[in-house]
């Protein structure tokens, strides 16, 4: 897809070309470094600006503030990449915060040949609007803007250059594909489908490693990318608190927090959760690791077997609660924190005295302080003592921006209930 006009590096200075104005009182949140502009925030679009192509991000008094990617059709109709004026969202730009990510990675050790790894994290990289995940050989990216989209060929190509020039890593992509987040294609007006875009297919499923466990990831059919890396940490360090003990792990999806627990020497695992191909995914990742013989899978809607194993009198040493998000937007909040508060009333129960129950939530409306009053609310109507041990957000490979925190969304709450 060739790239709009109307390049940066063409001009010599910001005041030429298309210009975005902001209201008065808008612009402190953009000099902070939010990178979503709403149109409320604008008063006016000065010469004319195609979907995707490069603008200068103005106060009202006609001050710099950044440089973005225009697009008209989308709720966030401008997304600044630089606050630099000297610095226009171009190949040097887009290298430059390539090469930061990279080595971010590298320095936390989670970058490696044959390892599942977050490598461009959209925001928090500042590259908004592009995802990539490494699965083994493969790298996966996820468009979620049109400006992305426009130059998926030559992020593609930057991308594998920076990795190739890095001396820290012996990861060396043989493929990568793109992947357009479907929600997002229909409201940025992106088109296309997902395909390789550069070097070797991936097969089906491409295994990679993830802390000693042996991994799939579908990265042209499966979940997000192709698989879910954001847990990875959180998987491993509550797998440490599972040895000899029970453990339930509802919502279990692949079976990830359950093959740690195995690995860590849980004696017994039981998986739950109502997609047929995400536990015959699972009972793979059980094979394939030499941890079957201790681990069950059970089909079922997941609230419906935990109302019903509490009703038998069933306990679990360890519950993990990992379910999918409840809210998509905020008039569904209220919703939602009825169906946790209901989740964690059963999680409560099934945990036997003395036991972990792990409580993730990856609905990003839902904060701290609502998570932990909810915590704090059950077990105060189960005549509880709970006990927080542990609170944990996503693994490092998927860092939050300061700036705009509403990216981020995975709380991981571990507690210890007591009669």
């Amino acid at each position: 897809m060739p790239l709009p006009n109307q390049d940066p590096a063409l001009r010599p200075n910001w005041s030429e070309g298309p210009r975005v104005l902001l209201l008065p009182g808008k612009s402190k949140l953009f000099y902070n470094r939010h990178p979503w502009v709403f149109p409320g925030a604008i008063s006016g679009v000065q010469g004319s600006p195609s979907d995707g192509s490069v603008v200068a991000l103005l106060s009202h008094t006609s001050k710099f503030v950044g440089w973005g990617l225009f697009n008209s059709k989308s709720k966030v109709r401008v997304r600044v990449y630089s606050w630099n004026p000297a610095e226009p969202p171009a190949e040097a730009l887009f290298r430059k915060r390539i090469r930061e990510a990279v080595a971010l990675r590298c320095s936390l050790g989670m970058l490696g040949a044959d390892t599942g790894c977050r490598l461009i994290n959209s925001e928090a990289d500042f590259i908004s609007g592009l995802t990539v995940d490494q699965y083994g050989s493969w790298l996966v990216m996820q468009i979620s803007s049109l400006g992305m989209g426009q130059r998926e060929e030559e992020l593609a190509r930057w991308i594998r250059e920076e990795i190739d020039s890095c001396p820290d890593t012996d990861f060396r992509p043989k493929g990568i594909v793109v992947r357009h987040e479907k929600s997002m294609s229909r409201l940025e007006g992106l088109e296309g489908g997902d395909r390789l875009i550069w070097g070797e297919n991936p097969p089906d499923r491409v295994e990679y490693l993830e802390e000693g466990i042996r991994l799939l990831a579908q990265p042209l059919a499966g979940q997000k990318t192709g698989a879910y890396l954001d847990q990875r940490i959180n998987r491993k360090e509550v797998g440490k608190l599972c040895k000899n003990k029970s453990v339930l792990d509802a919502f279990c999806y692949a079976g990830g927090f359950g093959l740690q627990a195995a690995r860590q020497g849980a004696t017994r695992i039981v998986g739950i959760d109502q997609s047929e191909t995400a536990l015959a995914l699972a009972q793979n990742h059980a094979e394939m690791n030499g941890l079957a013989e201790r681990m069950e899978w059970v089909r079922a809607d997941v609230f419906e077997e935990l109302a019903r194993r509490e009703e038998a009198g069933e306990s679990f040493d360890v519950v993990i609660l990992d379910p999918p998000k409840f809210a998509q937007a905020k008039s569904a909040l209220e919703e939602a924190l009825r169906g946790y508060r209901r989740l964690y009333t059963l999680g409560m129960r099934l945990t036997s005295p003395g036991g972990i129950l792990v409580l993730c939530c990856c609905t990003g409306l839902i904060n701290w302080e609502m998570l932990e009053n909810l915590v704090e609310q059950v077990g105060a109507e189960e005549r509880l003592n709970v006990r927080i041990l542990h609170k944990k957000g996503p693994s490092p490979d998927h860092p939050v921006a300061a700036s705009c925190r509403e990216s981020s969304y995975l709380k991981c709450i571990v507690l210890q209930i007591a009669r």
